[in-house]
């Protein structure tokens, strides 16, 4: 193994209180990187709406995974495990972790570490792994989205929505989105939307209507579930592809699967945490060729709404929870 840093053998890390989910800091055993591991000294790491669930016994943590909250962190290559060759000590990076991000120190398989493309900042780079594996996954490892085609992406104004507008029209899609406020749809259109739909006054499904774009729509990224479902059903085109990586507004849903049928739709879903780090690495590797040139370029860069200190994490989860947020939350180790 090579170190050619020092690391203490404790740090510090969130926990989170089994009687009341709420969250302290408290201090622990610095991780040891495995075989094909490396160290990494985290500098930020990204809250995505698993950690809630996490946190609240809703979305338990493999057995072989960190109990530590975090999937995401960017910081420096701290030490190497076995086996490692790719990466220095010293080297910056971002990953996403299994596990453990919500820490000065986390473990990542080096098949899930990404460089940090130059001019990014720390806080960027973090707001980049969970995202970036989400979308490439879901719109276009599953959903094969094509250039050309229409696609709808709710939840825009999340991290992990507005990263998807970006790419999407970046690789030749032209991206319909929805957002809850006309600030925010305002941001998402500049970002490359060409066309964001306020939910709370307007009804998506009646817009894209007028559009002209009901049976259009080839593929449609779902995070809000609830009524959502009928209304995907409806708009999507034949042969449309719809993909679900949550239900904000719940699993259940009176639903009429008759456009399944006449339309050949292929409905479809989702979680990164479940799939195999062999699963993953061939996201890296493909992201790394279709999507990374377009973040060194510039051309994509994630949209940080604030930046918590790893004490106020508790108030970052707070803020995340009131959907007033429009971008990436983060902490700062």
């Amino acid at each position: 193994m090579s170190d050619a840093n020092h690391v203490p053998n404790q740090c510090q890390h969130v926990a989170v209180n089994p009687e009341g989910h709420h969250l302290t800091i408290e201090s622990g055993p610095v991780p040891i990187p495995g075989p094909g591991e490396v160290l990494i000294k985290v500098h930020s790491a990204g809250i995505n709406r698993a950690d809630l669930l996490q946190r609240n016994g809703l979305y338990p943590p493999p057995e072989d995974a960190s109990p530590i909250l975090g999937l995401e962190v960017a910081g420096t290559v701290q030490t190497l495990g076995p086996d490692v060759e790719d990466w220095q000590v010293g080297d910056k990076v971002c990953a996403l972790t299994h596990g453990g991000g919500y820490a000065q120190y986390a473990v990542a398989p080096v098949r899930q570490c990404l460089p940090i493309p130059e001019g990014f900042s720390k806080a960027e780079a973090a707001a980049l792994p969970e995202a970036l594996l989400t979308i490439w996954h879901n719109l276009f490892q599953r959903a094969a989205l094509q250039p050309g085609e229409k696609v709808l992406i709710h939840g825009g104004a999340s991290g992990m929505g507005s990263m998807g507008v970006m790419i999407c029209s970046t690789l030749g899609a032209e991206v319909y989105t929805t957002a809850g406020s006309d600030e925010k749809c305002k941001t998402l259109e500049a970002r490359g939307a060409t066309r964001a739909i306020n939910y709370k006054t307007k009804d998506f499904e009646q817009v894209i209507t007028a559009l002209g774009l009901n049976n259009r729509i080839n593929v449609i990224l779902d995070m809000i579930g609830g009524d959502y479902i009928q209304k995907n059903l409806n708009l999507v085109a034949p042969e449309g592809r719809i993909v679900n990586i949550a239900y904000m507004k719940g699993f259940k849903a009176e639903v009429n699967f008759a456009p399944l049928l006449l339309k050949r739709i292929t409905m479809t879903g989702s979680t990164l945490r479940a799939q195999t780090f062999e699963q993953k690495a061939v996201m890296v590797q493909e992201i790394m060729t279709h999507v990374y040139p377009h973040l060194v370029s510039g051309h994509i860069k994630p949209l940080i709404d604030s930046i918590y200190p790893l004490e106020e994490v508790e108030q970052a989860h707070g803020h995340m929870l009131s959907g007033t947020h429009m971008g990436k939350i983060i902490l700062k180790t």
